[in-house]
């Protein structure tokens, strides 16, 4: 696992065991944690992730930090939809759904996301021909 992954999943663990009281913002950005069921084995899987809001929608990045491979979350949300986000203290169920490149409306909501992170996701996009799709959370009730 390299350096930055270490620093992520620590960063994971530490949001997870506090509840939630550090962590949200802990790496300059709003963070929130993504629990999706593992396509294969079925268990939990979570993930750390920086968020940026639509509404009431929770707008993600499947970006991988540029690689030509999307995060594994992404494999999990194409077999399952639902989702459990914890943004702080507070946690919620979801659904998932998959905005693509060619998608309406991925344009305004990609601006969104990369205003929020600071350009960094045009910058991973430039790394990879991979299409790099936005993920659209939106909470049960």
């Amino acid at each position: 696992m390299s350096v930055t992954g270490q620093v992520l999943k620590l960063h994971e663990q530490i949001y997870r065991r506090t509840g939630g009281r550090v962590g949200h913002r802990m790496i300059g950005v709003p963070t929130l944690l993504l629990d999706t069921t593992g396509a294969r084995s079925g268990k939990t899987r979570t993930n750390a992730l920086v968020y940026a809001r639509d509404g009431d929608d929770y707008l993600l990045v499947a970006s991988n930090g540029g690689s030509d491979r999307p995060p594994a979350w992404l494999h999990n949300l194409r077999a399952d939809p639902h989702v459990e986000i914890q943004i702080a203290r507070e946690r919620r169920a979801g659904a998932a759904r998959i905005v693509g490149s060619t998608d309406p409306g991925y344009d305004r909501l990609w601006k969104i996301v990369d205003d929020n992170n600071h350009d960094r996701y045009t910058a991973y996009q430039q790394q990879t021909s991979r299409a790099i799709p936005v993920i659209v959370v939106t909470p049960d009730g």
